[in-house]
């Protein structure tokens, strides 16, 4: 018997010959099927295209609004998440270790570098709050009473949660607003401190990568 060959989607199917301007029944269900799998095909397919474009404007529309507290948080977390494991990677009996050779006269310690760095932020971040240094800062030295590793690391932590809590108050209203200097006379802005914070922390944080590598160390954002 003589045949015709169609083709759908899910494979070849049969039609007697005389039956395929629609005499047989069947064959008019089987047309029908095979049109309505294919709507059903296009319209599943549309549906998935429509979700990804939703949850993909759903994201951008999140990240396109965030606060400006929330963007200077960030960048204050990024510095950090570099900055502490390097002053953990040397080990304590480094934490003295300054280069002798070159032009290095009276540089700080590997641990004065740390200190240092965390007395600033405790400036940085009171002078935002507008109140005093709630610790120790020395000279922007850190206190001499700080001197064991565990310690040292302890006081750095401490002063980047502080940072973080001082960061968090920032809003559009009161980014621009003239403060009183911390450093002496005049005026800065909160965004100016609250940047600074990140600017002085790579400052210190390439030469304590030096310091690492003079020691055979290598920093863990390196590896």
């Amino acid at each position: 018997m003589a045949v015709w060959r169609g083709k759908s989607w899910s494979g070849t199917f049969k039609i007697e010959a005389g039956h395929e301007h629609g005499g047989c029944l069947s064959c008019v269900d089987l047309k029908w099927r095979i049109a309505m799998r294919k709507k059903l095909s296009a319209l599943a397919f549309a549906a998935l295209a429509l979700a990804a474009v939703a949850g993909a404007q759903d994201k951008m529309s999140k990240d396109e609004h965030r606060s400006v507290a929330q963007v200077l948080d960030r960048t204050v977390m990024n510095v950090e998440h570099e900055f502490v494991p390097a002053a953990e990677a040397m080990p304590e009996d480094k934490f003295g270790f300054a280069p002798s050779s070159g032009e290095f006269k009276g540089v700080r310690t590997f641990g004065e570098q740390i200190k240092h760095v965390a007395a600033v932020n405790y400036i940085f971040g009171a002078a935002i709050l507008g109140e005093k240094v709630p610790v120790d800062v020395g000279d922007e030295s850190g206190p001499p009473s700080i001197k064991t590793k565990a310690q040292i690391i302890d006081y750095l932590k401490a002063s980047f949660v502080y940072v973080h809590k001082a960061v968090q108050t920032i809003s559009e209203k009161n980014l621009v607003e003239p403060i009183k200097s911390p450093f002496g006379e005049g005026t800065v802005t909160r965004l100016g401190l609250a940047t600074s914070v990140s600017a002085h922390c790579f400052d210190h944080y390439g030469q304590m990568v030096e310091y690492l590598r003079m020691n055979g160390i290598v920093p863990p954002a390196s590896m």
